[in-house]
Protein backbone atom coordinates (compact mmCIF):
# COMPACT_ATOMS: atom_id res chain seq x y z
CA UNK A 1 0.00 0.00 0.00
CA UNK A 2 3.03 2.50 0.48
CA UNK A 3 4.75 1.92 -3.00
CA UNK A 4 1.44 1.93 -5.05
CA UNK A 5 0.89 5.51 -4.27
CA UNK A 6 1.37 8.13 -7.09
CA UNK A 7 3.78 11.15 -5.49
CA UNK A 8 1.40 13.79 -6.26
CA UNK A 9 -0.44 12.45 -3.28
CA UNK A 10 2.99 12.36 -0.64
CA UNK A 11 2.31 15.49 1.74
CA UNK A 12 5.55 16.43 2.63
CA UNK A 13 6.12 16.49 6.47
CA UNK A 14 7.46 20.12 6.26
CA UNK A 15 5.17 22.05 9.07
CA UNK A 16 6.29 26.08 8.92
CA UNK A 17 7.37 26.91 12.64
CA UNK A 18 7.49 30.70 12.95
CA UNK A 19 10.78 32.20 14.47
CA UNK A 20 10.02 32.42 17.53
CA UNK A 21 8.36 28.74 17.87
CA UNK A 22 11.12 27.42 16.32
CA UNK A 23 13.64 25.24 18.18
CA UNK A 24 16.62 23.80 17.14
CA UNK A 25 16.42 20.36 19.15
CA UNK A 26 19.71 19.66 19.88
CA UNK A 27 20.26 22.95 21.72
CA UNK A 28 16.93 22.41 24.03
CA UNK A 29 18.13 18.87 25.25
CA UNK A 30 21.18 19.66 25.94
CA UNK A 31 20.48 21.29 29.23
CA UNK A 32 19.24 17.89 30.49
CA UNK A 33 22.17 16.06 28.75
CA UNK A 34 24.86 17.23 30.50
CA UNK A 35 27.50 14.97 31.94
CA UNK A 36 26.03 12.10 30.02
CA UNK A 37 28.30 9.91 28.96
CA UNK A 38 29.91 10.45 32.37
CA UNK A 39 26.74 9.36 34.14
CA UNK A 40 26.51 6.39 31.71
CA UNK A 41 30.74 5.53 32.99
CA UNK A 42 29.25 5.88 36.43
CA UNK A 43 26.97 2.75 35.62
CA UNK A 44 29.45 0.70 33.72
CA UNK A 45 31.83 0.65 36.87
CA UNK A 46 34.17 -2.40 36.32
CA UNK A 47 37.14 -3.76 37.32
CA UNK A 48 38.85 -5.36 34.48
CA UNK A 49 41.08 -2.00 32.70
CA UNK A 50 40.62 -3.78 29.21
CA UNK A 51 36.54 -3.87 29.66
CA UNK A 52 36.50 -0.17 30.85
CA UNK A 53 38.60 0.38 27.96
CA UNK A 54 36.08 -1.24 25.54
CA UNK A 55 33.04 0.42 27.36
CA UNK A 56 34.66 4.18 27.12
CA UNK A 57 35.67 3.64 23.27
CA UNK A 58 32.24 3.94 22.74
CA UNK A 59 31.03 6.30 25.14
CA UNK A 60 33.52 8.99 24.09
CA UNK A 61 30.81 11.71 24.63
CA UNK A 62 31.29 12.34 20.38
CA UNK A 63 27.92 10.59 19.42
CA UNK A 64 24.86 13.31 18.88
CA UNK A 65 23.25 11.39 21.39
CA UNK A 66 20.05 11.72 19.20
CA UNK A 67 18.03 8.93 20.91
CA UNK A 68 18.38 10.47 24.43
CA UNK A 69 17.81 13.74 23.08
CA UNK A 70 14.42 12.51 21.51
CA UNK A 71 13.63 11.32 25.22
CA UNK A 72 14.31 13.83 27.20
CA UNK A 73 12.00 16.44 25.01
CA UNK A 74 9.43 14.14 24.75
CA UNK A 75 9.72 14.03 29.08
CA UNK A 76 9.47 17.67 28.72
CA UNK A 77 6.63 17.69 26.37
CA UNK A 78 4.84 15.22 28.48
CA UNK A 79 5.33 16.62 31.79
CA UNK A 80 4.34 20.24 30.70
CA UNK A 81 1.33 18.43 29.20
CA UNK A 82 0.07 17.25 31.89
CA UNK A 83 0.51 19.47 34.76
CA UNK A 84 2.49 22.27 33.05
CA UNK A 85 5.87 20.71 35.12
CA UNK A 86 9.09 22.34 33.46
CA UNK A 87 11.51 19.83 34.82
CA UNK A 88 12.57 16.52 33.95
CA UNK A 89 12.60 14.11 36.78
CA UNK A 90 15.58 11.92 37.65
CA UNK A 91 13.68 8.22 36.66
CA UNK A 92 12.58 10.00 33.04
CA UNK A 93 16.82 11.46 32.47
CA UNK A 94 17.54 7.48 33.48
CA UNK A 95 15.53 6.44 30.88
CA UNK A 96 17.68 8.73 28.49
CA UNK A 97 20.67 6.86 30.10
CA UNK A 98 19.48 3.20 29.17
CA UNK A 99 18.18 3.77 25.99
CA UNK A 100 21.45 5.04 24.76
CA UNK A 101 23.56 2.19 26.63
CA UNK A 102 20.75 -0.39 24.87
CA UNK A 103 21.74 1.51 21.83
CA UNK A 104 25.38 0.90 21.80
CA UNK A 105 25.36 -2.76 23.03
CA UNK A 106 23.01 -3.34 19.73
CA UNK A 107 25.53 -1.68 17.84
CA UNK A 108 28.41 -3.51 19.20
CA UNK A 109 26.84 -6.63 18.59
CA UNK A 110 25.71 -5.74 15.38
CA UNK A 111 29.36 -5.41 13.93
CA UNK A 112 30.46 -8.81 15.39
CA UNK A 113 27.74 -10.20 13.09
CA UNK A 114 27.82 -7.87 10.19
CA UNK A 115 32.55 -8.22 11.01
CA UNK A 116 31.79 -4.47 10.48
CA UNK A 117 35.65 -2.36 9.96
CA UNK A 118 34.28 0.79 11.38
CA UNK A 119 31.51 2.39 13.04
CA UNK A 120 31.31 6.45 13.76
CA UNK A 121 34.09 7.12 11.55
CA UNK A 122 36.41 5.00 13.64
CA UNK A 123 37.45 1.20 14.08
CA UNK A 124 35.08 -1.23 15.78
CA UNK A 125 35.20 -2.70 19.13
CA UNK A 126 35.79 -6.05 17.38
CA UNK A 127 38.43 -5.10 15.20
CA UNK A 128 40.49 -4.33 17.60
CA UNK A 129 40.14 -6.89 20.67
CA UNK A 130 38.44 -9.53 19.04
CA UNK A 131 34.97 -10.69 18.14
CA UNK A 132 34.62 -12.70 21.71
CA UNK A 133 35.71 -9.65 23.44
CA UNK A 134 32.91 -7.36 21.68
CA UNK A 135 30.12 -9.70 22.01
CA UNK A 136 31.01 -9.87 26.12
CA UNK A 137 31.26 -5.75 26.14
CA UNK A 138 28.11 -6.07 24.40
CA UNK A 139 26.85 -8.09 27.39
CA UNK A 140 28.30 -6.11 29.81
CA UNK A 141 26.61 -3.25 28.94
CA UNK A 142 23.12 -4.34 28.39
CA UNK A 143 23.65 -5.52 32.09
CA UNK A 144 24.56 -2.43 33.22
CA UNK A 145 21.29 -0.85 31.68
CA UNK A 146 19.43 -3.54 33.04
CA UNK A 147 20.67 -3.06 36.58
CA UNK A 148 20.21 1.25 36.14
CA UNK A 149 16.13 0.11 34.79
CA UNK A 150 15.55 -1.88 37.94
CA UNK A 151 16.78 1.02 40.24
CA UNK A 152 13.48 2.71 38.48
CA UNK A 153 11.94 0.55 40.45
CA UNK A 154 8.75 0.55 38.24
CA UNK A 155 7.26 -2.74 36.85
CA UNK A 156 5.39 -1.05 34.14
CA UNK A 157 8.81 0.91 32.58
CA UNK A 158 10.44 -2.12 32.82
CA UNK A 159 8.17 -4.04 30.61
CA UNK A 160 8.18 -1.13 28.61
CA UNK A 161 11.99 -0.97 28.03
CA UNK A 162 12.44 -5.07 28.01
CA UNK A 163 10.42 -5.44 25.60
CA UNK A 164 13.20 -3.20 23.30
CA UNK A 165 16.17 -5.96 24.07
CA UNK A 166 13.72 -8.52 23.24
CA UNK A 167 12.48 -6.92 19.84
CA UNK A 168 16.14 -5.81 18.79
CA UNK A 169 16.71 -10.28 19.20
CA UNK A 170 13.81 -10.59 16.72
CA UNK A 171 14.30 -7.84 14.63
CA UNK A 172 18.11 -9.64 13.93
CA UNK A 173 16.73 -12.82 13.23
CA UNK A 174 14.05 -11.08 10.96
CA UNK A 175 16.90 -9.62 9.01
CA UNK A 176 19.24 -12.87 8.56
CA UNK A 177 15.92 -14.39 6.75
CA UNK A 178 13.93 -12.73 3.63
CA UNK A 179 10.75 -13.71 1.73
CA UNK A 180 10.35 -14.46 -1.99
CA UNK A 181 6.51 -12.94 -2.35
CA UNK A 182 7.24 -8.70 -3.32
CA UNK A 183 4.58 -7.64 -0.50
CA UNK A 184 5.45 -10.21 2.01
CA UNK A 185 9.34 -9.03 1.84
CA UNK A 186 7.83 -5.21 1.82
CA UNK A 187 6.06 -5.88 5.25
CA UNK A 188 8.96 -8.02 6.28
CA UNK A 189 11.55 -5.17 5.71
CA UNK A 190 9.29 -2.67 7.45
CA UNK A 191 8.52 -4.83 11.03
CA UNK A 192 12.97 -5.38 11.05
CA UNK A 193 13.13 -1.56 10.38
CA UNK A 194 10.72 -1.13 13.56
CA UNK A 195 12.33 -4.11 15.83
CA UNK A 196 15.71 -3.37 15.20
CA UNK A 197 15.56 0.55 15.12
CA UNK A 198 12.26 2.33 16.43
CA UNK A 199 11.14 0.07 18.37
CA UNK A 200 13.78 1.59 21.09
CA UNK A 201 13.08 5.17 20.25
CA UNK A 202 8.87 4.26 20.47
CA UNK A 203 9.43 2.47 23.73
CA UNK A 204 11.77 4.70 25.63
CA UNK A 205 9.20 7.40 24.69
CA UNK A 206 6.34 5.42 25.94
CA UNK A 207 8.03 5.19 29.14
CA UNK A 208 9.04 8.77 30.04
CA UNK A 209 5.30 9.91 29.16
CA UNK A 210 4.18 7.07 31.65
CA UNK A 211 6.39 8.65 34.25
CA UNK A 212 5.52 12.02 33.45
CA UNK A 213 1.45 11.78 32.75
CA UNK A 214 -1.47 9.47 33.64
CA UNK A 215 -3.17 9.31 30.52
CA UNK A 216 -3.04 6.45 28.60
CA UNK A 217 -3.59 8.78 25.46
CA UNK A 218 -0.31 10.57 25.96
CA UNK A 219 1.25 6.89 25.99
CA UNK A 220 0.09 6.38 22.80
CA UNK A 221 0.94 9.43 21.38
CA UNK A 222 4.69 9.15 22.89
CA UNK A 223 4.99 5.39 21.07
CA UNK A 224 3.62 6.61 17.86
CA UNK A 225 5.56 10.09 17.80
CA UNK A 226 8.80 7.78 18.68
CA UNK A 227 7.75 4.71 16.13
CA UNK A 228 7.31 6.53 13.29
CA UNK A 229 10.19 9.01 13.97
CA UNK A 230 12.52 5.77 14.09
CA UNK A 231 11.34 3.82 11.12
CA UNK A 232 12.03 7.43 9.14
CA UNK A 233 15.24 7.43 10.74
CA UNK A 234 16.25 3.86 9.36
CA UNK A 235 14.69 5.23 6.08
CA UNK A 236 17.10 7.55 5.50
CA UNK A 237 19.95 6.13 6.46
CA UNK A 238 18.93 2.67 3.90
CA UNK A 239 18.35 6.17 1.13
CA UNK A 240 22.28 6.96 2.90
CA UNK A 241 24.00 3.90 2.10
CA UNK A 242 23.52 4.85 -1.42
CA UNK A 243 23.84 8.32 -1.81
CA UNK A 244 26.16 9.09 0.93
CA UNK A 245 30.16 8.80 0.50
CA UNK A 246 32.13 6.92 3.08
CA UNK A 247 33.31 9.93 5.22
CA UNK A 248 30.54 11.33 5.70
CA UNK A 249 28.77 8.25 6.94
CA UNK A 250 31.47 6.75 8.92
CA UNK A 251 31.19 3.83 7.91
CA UNK A 252 31.52 2.33 3.99
CA UNK A 253 28.67 2.91 1.80
CA UNK A 254 27.20 0.04 -0.01
CA UNK A 255 27.55 -1.73 3.30
CA UNK A 256 23.85 -3.26 3.15
CA UNK A 257 24.24 -5.14 -0.24
CA UNK A 258 28.00 -6.57 0.60
CA UNK A 259 25.82 -7.85 4.03
CA UNK A 260 23.04 -9.27 1.26
CA UNK A 261 20.27 -6.76 2.57
CA UNK A 262 17.22 -5.51 0.79
CA UNK A 263 16.51 -2.62 2.22
CA UNK A 264 13.54 -0.18 1.08
CA UNK A 265 15.98 1.41 -1.75
CA UNK A 266 16.51 -2.16 -3.50
CA UNK A 267 12.69 -3.10 -3.14
CA UNK A 268 11.44 -0.09 -4.83
CA UNK A 269 14.18 -0.72 -7.47
CA UNK A 270 13.21 -4.34 -7.67
CA UNK A 271 9.36 -3.45 -9.09
CA UNK A 272 11.56 -1.92 -12.12
CA UNK A 273 13.87 -4.37 -12.41
CA UNK A 274 12.63 -7.75 -12.04
CA UNK A 275 16.10 -9.04 -12.57
CA UNK A 276 17.21 -8.11 -9.30
CA UNK A 277 14.77 -10.89 -7.68
CA UNK A 278 17.31 -13.47 -8.10
CA UNK A 279 19.90 -11.45 -7.00
CA UNK A 280 17.79 -10.47 -3.49
CA UNK A 281 16.92 -14.15 -3.21
CA UNK A 282 20.77 -15.27 -3.28
CA UNK A 283 21.46 -12.52 -0.97
CA UNK A 284 23.69 -10.56 -3.96
CA UNK A 285 26.33 -13.43 -3.28
CA UNK A 286 27.59 -13.99 -6.75
CA UNK A 287 30.84 -11.71 -7.75
CA UNK A 288 29.33 -8.98 -9.65
CA UNK A 289 25.78 -8.48 -7.94
CA UNK A 290 26.72 -5.80 -5.57
CA UNK A 291 27.99 -3.61 -8.39
CA UNK A 292 24.96 -4.37 -10.75
CA UNK A 293 22.32 -3.87 -7.65
CA UNK A 294 23.98 -0.74 -6.78
CA UNK A 295 23.99 0.32 -10.26
CA UNK A 296 20.22 -0.53 -10.71
CA UNK A 297 18.92 1.33 -7.45
CA UNK A 298 20.45 4.42 -8.90
CA UNK A 299 19.26 3.90 -12.39
CA UNK A 300 15.48 3.69 -10.52
CA UNK A 301 13.61 5.98 -8.35
CA UNK A 302 14.18 3.66 -5.35
CA UNK A 303 15.87 6.26 -2.89
CA UNK A 304 13.24 8.90 -4.22
CA UNK A 305 10.56 6.42 -2.82
CA UNK A 306 11.89 5.29 0.01
CA UNK A 307 12.57 9.36 1.02
CA UNK A 308 9.20 9.79 0.30
CA UNK A 309 7.77 6.84 2.42
CA UNK A 310 9.97 8.11 5.18
CA UNK A 311 8.39 11.94 4.57
CA UNK A 312 5.33 9.87 5.51
CA UNK A 313 6.31 8.44 8.46
CA UNK A 314 7.63 11.72 9.79
CA UNK A 315 4.06 13.60 8.52
CA UNK A 316 2.61 10.85 11.07
CA UNK A 317 5.33 11.28 14.02
CA UNK A 318 4.30 15.04 13.16
CA UNK A 319 0.19 14.69 13.50
CA UNK A 320 0.30 12.45 16.56
CA UNK A 321 2.97 14.92 18.79
CA UNK A 322 0.94 17.90 17.64
CA UNK A 323 -2.28 16.95 20.05
CA UNK A 324 -0.17 17.94 23.04
CA UNK A 325 -0.41 20.71 24.39
CA UNK A 326 1.94 23.56 22.57
CA UNK A 327 5.80 23.89 24.23
CA UNK A 328 9.22 24.47 23.23
CA UNK A 329 9.85 20.46 23.32
CA UNK A 330 6.82 19.89 21.10
CA UNK A 331 7.76 22.22 18.47
CA UNK A 332 11.65 20.80 18.69
CA UNK A 333 10.06 17.59 18.51
CA UNK A 334 8.32 18.60 15.15
CA UNK A 335 11.42 20.45 13.97
CA UNK A 336 13.24 16.97 14.65
CA UNK A 337 11.33 15.26 12.14
CA UNK A 338 12.79 17.58 9.46
CA UNK A 339 16.05 16.89 10.82
CA UNK A 340 15.86 13.04 10.35
CA UNK A 341 14.55 13.58 6.65
CA UNK A 342 17.53 16.34 6.21
CA UNK A 343 20.45 14.68 7.39
CA UNK A 344 23.24 13.69 5.64
CA UNK A 345 25.05 11.37 8.04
Amino acid sequence: RFHRTSTSHLCSCSKTVSDEKYQDPFQLGRRDLKNLYEDIKKELLVSTAELKEMCDYYFDGKGKAFRPMIVVLMARACNIHHNNSREVQASQRSVAIIAEMIHTASLVHDDVIDDANSRRGKMTVNQIWGERKAVLAGDFILSAASVALARIGNTTIISVLTQVIEDLVRGEFLQLGSKENENERFAHYLEKTFKKTASLIANSCKAVSILGCPDPKVHEIAYQYGKNVGIAFQLIDDVLDFTSCADRLGKPTAADLKLGLATGPVLFACRQFPEMNAMIMRRFSKPGDVERARKYVLQSDGVQQTTYLAQRYCHEATREISKLRPSPEREALIQLTEMVLMRDK
